[in-house]
């Protein structure tokens, strides 16, 4: 093997690591944390509709399973449902009415998915940021192809 052959093979190496120890895991990272924020703002949904559901049914009193944790659930009766507790963030519950609780989830799933947002056009940085490096990869390797056949 020649010098060149030798640096061009630690440039390969040295690509390679960037993308594998540092391109793919920041991927990997961005894409769990938006799936994160796509399920908080589908419980978001999920509670504005069941918010929309109370209010149209203009019931006394409610009647519902509630998860106790670890999958076990209890009856539970709310004996005015007018106002209802809701997760604010850092396990903070504040008690709402249905129509400032309509507004926060309204506001909350605006708020998640711009942040989703955000982590979506990272994501796709990176996969560029991969790709170059990949085409870089390459180019080295038709260089030293080049080199090798005789002329």
């Amino acid at each position: 093997m020649s010098g060149s052959d030798i640096k061009s093979q630690e440039k390969l190496e040295r690509y390679h690591s960037l993308i594998e120890e540092k391109l793919k895991r920041t991927l990997q990272r961005l894409v769990y944390a938006r799936e994160h924020l796509y399920k908080e703002r589908s419980e978001y949904i999920q509670l504005r509709n069941n918010i929309k559901a109370i209010q149209e049914s203009k019931l006394e009193k409610l009647k519902s399973l509630v998860n106790l944790g670890s999958e076990f659930y209890a009856q539970a009766v709310a004996p005015e449902p007018s106002r209802i507790f809701v997760d604010v963030g850092l396990t903070l519950h504040v008690e709402l009415t249905l129509d400032e609780a309509m507004e926060f989830c309204r506001k909350r799933e605006k708020h998640l998915k711009e942040k989703a947002d955000t982590l979506s056009k990272r994501a796709a940085n990176i996969r560029a940021n991969i790709k170059l490096v990949y085409d870089a990869m390459a180019e080295i390797m038709l260089e030293q192809e080049s080199f090798k056949q005789p002329s």
